[in-house]
């Protein structure tokens, strides 16, 4: 029986066992969309392609299964390129199914034609126009199958709409033939019981976790390594959740704006077990000075990013979680043959008396204006290690790094490498699609929630009930931040007023609820009404302080040795005068080599 290339396409998805996907119909895609209305996929309409791109992301990263967003050619294509980019960054597994001009007409600038996969190609791990529809079966399976495996990514598949409207004999894929394309799972015994004698013979180990332990559901097995050895683990902003906040063994996240016990620690180590981390220069701050003594294991499913940014004296390229449980394995047997794990009763002294003296630190005066860390806690406190936060791209972001508690994996959704502002609304409508039974709270940005806020229309006629608390500064808050500390106080472009628009009208306007705190005292009893809306996506306005930052902060460009806890470290109001970058007093207590000029 013949059907078209469009029923084709439908067919294979629902072979992949695809249950939903996110996109924007148009011309060339068109075809596609009339046998969907007899398929079980559900289709989502994304109010924009970008739109469609984020809710693919927020459904994988949620569910650890890929995500699909569909467009079409042109801009329809052009607009998922944001998208695409931010999942190649964070390794996140969407398949991208785009339309396009056809065949007879490519090339020769056709009414909404773009190059897609000349455009995409940097910033996918694959992708492909497919000529003839006898294809299309195989190009979507091996679609599926190269953005889940090894290491997770976009894929996107460009069909014609000549290609679309064919009839031929349909064949559903059959074997899959990549050549060449065999990611290494399984770590070599030798490098891995190397790993074991490092361990053995380290006094001061680290675990630096990374989002490759979420990606490979590796999150038991490096508990399992880390009880087994006794090691402190640090886990990053793509790794919150991948060993719980609660665990005595966790000194909480690194980075720019990191734990200053976690930064510290390992700057101080001797050796770094790295798991599926990519030493990104939020990590390390100054790579040249980052962890100096510290000798590197460096575990990744990616042969490209071992010794990419920092020398490595054990490489072991495999699966996280595969290449943690032989490490167990390995580190029992050398257990069992007479080698003794090292004492690290003084690290861990060390550690401990760091984490007792180094707390966050920030005040919320009981008249004062409302801190968004008190809306960030109480948040933390209201969901107790359940449900799923997402975020936008910005201070709030940070915050929400640092003050909630993350006690599980696929818990916490944010744009970490691109750092896509806008991420979050259609990020969370996709989380939520995917895990429905679990609470979805977005917390964004006054700045980055505005970049995306059409998706609001399709959390409401979809009937997504995400809560959505906007941490309101009035103000691009982290651009702010950098303009006052680097940049003199010299504020450029970033006042955005409380009122336009309106959050609580906004929210009127679309449907749904909406609520408005800006005292410290309601923050509580806000939440309860906000979390009391179960049919329906609510947002709260949280007016917040416009002059709080995010500490503590490695300046870009600075040593990790560097780190700043608090504004008043910054200022120097606890180390003396403040002094300009030539000495004289009156200016900010900024060293010459952290004021502007460095890299962002």
């Amino acid at each position: 029986m013949e059907i078209t290339g469009a029923e084709a396409v439908i067919r294979s998805l629902e072979a992949e066992g695809v249950d939903v996907m996110f996109g924007h119909p148009g011309g060339a895609i068109l075809p596609a969309y009339d046998p969907m209305l007899d398929s079980s996929i559900r289709h989502i309409l994304a109010r924009h392609e970008q739109g469609a791109g984020h809710m693919a992301e927020g459904y994988a990263q949620a569910t650890g299964r890929v995500g699909v967003a569909i467009a079409t050619s042109g801009p329809g294509g052009t607009n998922l390129v944001t998208a695409l980019a931010d999942a190649y960054m964070d390794s996140v597994p969407i398949v991208a199914i785009t339309g396009q001009v056809p065949t007879a007409a490519v090339g020769g600038d056709a009414f909404q034609e773009a190059d897609i996969t000349g455009i995409t190609m940097p910033i996918t791990k694959h992708n492909e126009m497919v000529h003839e529809p006898e294809r299309i079966a195989g190009a979507i399976a091996e679609a599926f199958h190269i953005a889940a495996t090894g290491r997770p990514g976009p894929v996107l598949v460009d069909l014609p709409k000549d290609v679309l409207n064919a009839t031929f004999v349909y064949q559903p894929a059959g074997k899959l033939s990549l050549p060449g394309y065999k990611p290494t799972l399984r770590g070599h015994g030798k490098m891995v019981r190397e790993a074991v004698r490092e361990i053995a013979a380290a006094e001061r180990p680290v675990i630096y976790a990374g989002g490759g332990v979420i990606k490979s559901e590796g999150h038991d097995a490096l508990r399992r390594l880390a009880e087994r050895a006794n090691l402190p683990v640090v886990t990053t902003l793509m790794a919150r959740g991948a060993f719980p906040d609660s665990h005595p063994q966790h000194l909480g996240m690194p980075g720019m704006h990191g734990h200053w016990t976690a930064v510290t620690a390992m700057q101080k180590s001797d050796l770094l077990i790295t798991l599926g981390a990519r030493f990104d220069d939020r990590v390390t701050g100054n790579l040249a000075h980052f962890a100096p003594d510290a000798r590197v294991i460096h575990v990744d499913v990616d042969p490209a990013e071992i010794g990419k940014n920092r020398a490595v004296d054990v490489p072991i390229v495999g699966d996280c979680r595969i290449v943690a449980e032989q490490m167990v394995e390995a580190l029992d047997a050398a257990l069992e043959s007479g080698t003794s794990l090292p004492d690290l009763s003084r690290w861990w002294a060390t550690l401990d008396e760091w984490r007792g003296a180094h707390p966050l630190r920030d005040t919320q005066e009981p008249d004062g204006l409302l801190k968004p860390q008190t809306v960030i806690r109480a948040i933390s406190e209201k969901i107790g290690g359940d449900g799923i936060v997402v975020t936008g791209v910005g201070q709030h972001q940070m915050w929400a790094a640092q003050h909630i508690r993350y006690e599980r994996p696929r818990s916490w959704i944010n744009s970490g490498g691109l750092g896509t502002m806008g991420f979050c609304v259609p990020a969370a409508i996709g989380a939520k699609v995917g895990q429905p039974a679990q609470k979805v709270i977005a917390i964004d940005g006054d700045g980055s929630f505005q970049m995306t806020l059409q998706e609001l229309a399709t959390a409401r006629t979809e009937n997504i009930p995400v809560v959505f608390c906007v941490i309101n500064n009035g103000s691009l808050g982290m651009v702010r931040q950098w303009q006052e500390l680097f940049y003199g106080e010299r504020y450029s472009s970033i006042d955005l007023g409380f009122e336009v628009p309106d959050l609580v009208r906004l929210a009127e306007a679309y449907g749904m609820p909406g609520y408005r705190c800006d005292d410290p005292d309601d923050v509580d009893a806000t939440l309860d009404k906000a979390f009391g809306v179960t049919d329906s996506p609510v947002i709260i306005d949280f007016r917040c302080d416009p002059t709080e930052k995010v500490f503590p902060m490695v300046p870009a460009g600075a040593s990790n040795d560097d780190v700043i806890e608090s504004a008043e470290d910054w200022y120097g109001q606890t180390r003396g005068a403040p002094v300009d970058g030539d000495g004289e007093p009156g200016g900010q207590g900024i060293p010459d080599h952290l004021r502007e000029g460095n890299v962002v």
